[in-house]
């Protein structure tokens, strides 16, 4: 589609069933200006004629009760300004994004010391002198509410100064860009996934939680090795996703892993996860079941659209999951 207009001459070629030209039809003068739907102007229904030939002429041009009819276009001199008006995008999104680090409009100053030292292979070390990021209350009242507690104004000044002494700065910089609307590279999810997850679960970036942990998933090689940790990891994050992900493992590889790993500092609640495994793996196997019809074997991909579709927070276990989707059915 093009939202200019176009000047055109065309041919329209009747043709029989051994691809002979029975009869033709060629636009006049200099060509016909055809204009963008939706504009008011000539379009191709109308710039057709509709008695260049016989009914007799095409009937006897049918193939099978069908007519062959071959188009040929050329677009001839300047095109010409469409009459449909243009009209901007809202500017709500970018103009938030434009906010992010803005210093004279922010309420919120944060500085970002980890305890960084510079200079490894020095007998000296100079200290990383600490970040400072800006930002404004209302929005991380609605993007990381749990961040937005710490911002809790006070004294004389106009800004609200917060410490922060346990996150990387880069990965903080980027979670408060994500706040803003602003985006996280892949590249970034593959390289820090976990710090994500971490940084995103203790302010309640919830998405960003999500999206990180998805990235984690499938960057991690599970085995006998690290499933464990994993395990606890993904049980004291509420990574439903993660937790899944180690149940199919186990489940698939239950032979090598007995004997071999300790379950003895297992909440017992990994029980349930289990026991959904091997309930959805039954399913699955199964061709005349739906797997997508049983809430308690359900995957946590298709537990999370459907919370999600609802409105309910997503940032929940399988069980807490379910339980929504029951109390809201």
């Amino acid at each position: 589609f093009s939202d200019e207009s176009m000047k055109i001459r065309y041919r329209f070629i009747v043709r029989n069933s051994v691809d002979k030209e029975v009869v033709s039809f060629i636009s006049t003068g200099v060509g016909t200006i055809f204009a963008p739907i939706g504009s008011g102007g000539i379009n191709v229904r109308s710039a057709s004629k509709s008695n260049f030939a016989r009914r007799s002429t095409i009937i006897d041009a049918l193939v099978t009760g069908s007519l062959t009819i071959e188009v040929r276009m050329k677009r001839t001199g300047e095109t010409k300004s469409s009459s449909v008006a243009y009209v901007p995008e809202n500017p709500l999104y970018k103009n938030i994004l434009n906010k992010f680090m803005d210093e004279e409009s922010s309420d919120v100053v944060f500085k970002v010391d980890t305890g960084r030292k510079q200079g490894e292979n020095t007998c000296k070390k100079a200290k990383i002198a600490p970040a400072k990021f800006y930002a404004h209350r209302f929005m991380l009242q609605h993007g990381a509410p749990i961040l937005a507690q710490f911002c809790k104004p006070g004294g004389d000044s106009c800004k609200v100064l917060v410490s922060i002494t346990d996150v990387d700065p880069d990965i903080f910089q980027q979670a408060l860009h994500y706040v803003y609307g602003g985006k996280v590279s892949d590249k970034s999810f593959w390289s820090n996934a976990k710090d994500f997850i971490d940084a995103a679960d203790k302010y309640g970036i919830v998405s960003l939680k999500l999206e990180a942990e998805v990235f984690y998933v499938k960057s991690t090689i599970l085995d006998i090795d690290n499933i464990l940790d994993n395990l606890l990891y993904a049980e004291s994050k509420n990574c439903a996703l993660l937790k899944e992900a180690v149940m199919d493992f186990i489940l698939k590889n239950g032979d090598g892993i007995l004997g071999k790993v300790s379950f003895e500092d297992v909440p017992g609640s990994i029980v349930a996860d289990l026991l959904a495994a091997v309930g959805r793996s039954k399913r699955e196997d199964d061709v005349s079941n739906d797997p997508t019809g049983d809430l308690n074997t359900m995957r946590v991909d298709a537990l999370r659209r459907m919370v999600s579709e609802k409105g309910l927070d997503v940032d929940g276990s399988r069980e807490e999951m379910i339980a929504l989707l029951k109390e809201n059915s």
